[in-house]
């Protein structure tokens, strides 16, 4: 499967309407949530945005992206490039990024485990949490002996709908969760869902009866997921390979070493809560 993925900003963000539960916010929490929305609007490729472009992205009226943006750069979150009247992320950003790899008790337990098995495999190895309609990468370890064009980076974002990563965490997320979200794709994705609906559900059957599922949303690449959930945080667990081999044998090589890692993660969690 090759889905198109070039789906506007504007259409992405919509998955922040879809929290089931979302409390009411005061006037000060409106603000600290726009500033946000601002931040989350920069994106690979859309490195400097100017306000208009912001408030386009954000749905804010443009006097409110305005003030935050000056607010923003106050408190050292966004550089203005003068030249262009546009900003930028400012380093304060990357700051908080390395604060939350550096103190992710996961992160700290499943790398090293994961960086095992890639490597003794010559496979790559990825652990991703959702964001609203996507998967970001937490960690991605590259060791496919066969070269790819697409190169994975913590921090990147990957279509929750299209990938094993993405189906795998909707098999483990919350029913009122996973069904806003399929309702979600269902919108974003109508002329493709004739297709695409049955492939996720096929997917889900397969988390149910094998607890792994696999996609292949790229060509000649190959990935094998499964869910991990870790004192109530849902996380989801990958392999792949670029490959010619026959997707359904790569497929099966690939889910036992990914359910054996899943393990051995599993594990280590339990004996790091025990001491």
């Amino acid at each position: 499967m090759n889905q198109n993925v070039g789906d506007s900003s504007a259409q992405r963000s919509a998955g922040r309407v879809l929290d089931v539960e979302k409390p009411g916010l005061s006037a000060a929490n409106r603000s600290l949530e726009r500033g946000i929305e601002i931040l989350r609007a920069f994106r690979p490729g859309a490195a400097l945005l100017g306000n208009a472009e912001l408030a386009e992205r954000t749905g804010l009226p443009k006097a409110t992206v305005t003030r935050l943006t000056q607010t923003l750069v106050g408190i050292g979150m966004l550089q203005p490039d003068p030249p262009t009247r546009a900003y930028r992320l400012a380093p304060g950003v990357l700051s908080l990024a390395h604060s939350m790899r550096s103190g992710s008790a996961v992160l700290s337990i499943a790398s090293p485990l994961m960086r095992a098995t890639a490597e003794a495999n010559k496979i790559n190895v990825g652990l991703a949490a959702p964001d609203r309609d996507e998967m970001v990468y937490l960690e991605s370890i590259r060791y496919n002996r066969r070269p790819s064009l697409r190169s994975v980076v913590s921090g990147q974002r990957v279509p929750m709908e299209l990938t094993s990563l993405g189906r795998a965490y909707l098999y483990s997320a919350p029913e009122p969760r996973r069904k806003a979200l399929l309702g979600h794709f269902r919108r974003l994705r109508r002329t493709q869902w004739r297709t695409l609906g049955p492939e996720i559900e096929a997917s889900l059957r397969c988390m149910e009866e094998s607890g792994y599922c696999a996609a292949s949303w790229q060509a000649e690449v190959v990935a094998v997921a499964t869910s991990l959930v870790v004192h109530g945080a849902h996380y989801a667990l990958n392999v792949s390979v670029s490959t010619l081999d026959p997707f359904d044998e790569t497929v099966r090589e690939l889910a036992t070493r990914l359910l054996a890692l899943k393990a051995g993660i599993e594990r280590a969690l339990d004996l790091a809560s025990d001491t």
